[in-house]
């Protein structure tokens, strides 16, 4: 397998994985993600991915869970503290 194949095939693990452990909702809120914030979205994919490989994920997340996952998300991004010089 060269590394392309590679690639695809991991994506499409990721992929079914997504489609296991997401509701309906869950994974249209996702995608608007993506179409806002790619970044993000994949930063959400792989915390998802990372709670699914530790066994802490026990059965599917629909959309109000999926909000407060990213509400936490965002909240850890905003304490960066700025400090500007004058």
């Amino acid at each position: 397998m060269n590394e392309e194949q590679q690639k695809v095939l991991a994506e499409a693990m990721k992929q079914e994985i997504l489609r296991k452990i997401l509701s309906k909702e869950a994974k249209e809120r996702l995608g608007r993600v993506r179409l806002a914030n790619p970044a993000f979205a994949t930063q959400l994919e792989m915390y998802l991915l990372q709670l699914y490989q530790m066994g802490q994920i026990k059965k599917t997340i629909d959309d109000a869970t999926l909000k407060k996952l990213l509400s936490s998300l965002i909240q850890k991004k905003d304490r960066k503290i700025k400090i500007i010089k004058k």
